[in-house]
């Protein structure tokens, strides 16, 4: 089998498909098989032997290399996608709908129009289905997405000045929790803790298991020790460089916890 990582649009998610007899470079674009109907996508990544082995069952096929006829069809898409996007709006204002549309895509071969929506409540959009599909004539899904998917497909600037990591490079967005931010003893000061999205940043979990790791066998600012300068109250807490401060008899002493045990 030669599997192929494949993207089915610019920063989305890697899919991997069986290219059969193909032989396929990187950068080449493709039509594949997918459960919502044909896709157009572009070969981001080829699979060595191991991964081949691990897609060895349940994987869709490759159809085919795509034609230039193909390509102009998945530029077409992208141009009526753009416009069922504009209409979805409109008829989302006419029914008095709070939602907020953020993108729409025809599947390749136009047997799904899937868009996705913003919304603080759960929104019952069946009459907005009906009058879509009467327009378009083909299965219409409507998706509501979290804050995080919203940020990642509208894109921005993050609070570090570079692009937001979900609409430059992530791929899949990790589950992020207060606790990593503890653990990298960052103040919890909304402003500085969450991102474009108001949820917690992504960026948390790239150190997240370095700290966890480093953090053990530290002790806890506040924490009474045993050191070899006598019995201490710690104040600070370097995890990273394991090493603290404690305060021994009204002094302050740096402590290595690879060189002290602390009892």
């Amino acid at each position: 089998m030669n599997i192929y990582g494949v993207q089915l649009k610019e920063r989305g998610k890697i899919y991997y498909f069986n290219g059969n007899q193909l032989k396929i470079a990187l950068n080449v674009t493709v039509i594949v098989e997918t459960e919502k109907g044909l896709q157009f996508g572009k070969v981001i990544s080829i699979a060595n032997s191991e991964m081949s082995e691990k897609f060895k069952e349940n994987i869709k096929n490759i159809v085919r290399i795509s034609t230039k006829q193909d390509y102009d069809q998945y530029l077409k898409n992208l141009k009526d996608a753009k416009l069922a996007l504009e209409q979805a709006r409109k008829l989302a204002q006419d029914l008095k709908l709070e939602m907020n549309f953020i993108s729409a895509e025809f599947t390749f071969d136009r047997k799904q129009l899937l868009l996705s929506f913003y919304a603080d409540d759960r929104i019952d959009f069946r009459e907005l289905a009906k009058k879509l599909a009467a327009i378009y004539r083909t299965r219409i899904e409507l998706r509501q997405v979290g804050a995080r998917d919203k940020a990642s497909q509208v894109g921005g600037i993050g609070p570090c000045g570079r692009e937001l990591c979900c609409s430059s490079f992530l791929t899949h967005l990790e589950s992020v929790s207060m606790n990593m931010a503890k653990n990298q003893n960052i103040a919890l000061n909304p402003s500085k803790i969450n991102g474009s999205c108001g949820r917690l940043l992504c960026c948390f979990t790239y150190e997240d298991a370095e700290y966890s790791r480093c953090q053990k066998g530290m002790p806890s600012i506040g924490e009474k020790v045993m050191t070899s300068f006598g019995e201490g109250i710690v104040s600070q807490v370097d995890v990273l460089n394991r090493k603290f401060i404690v305060m021994v008899n009204g002094e302050y002493k740096e402590i290595k916890i690879d060189e002290e045990s602390i009892k």
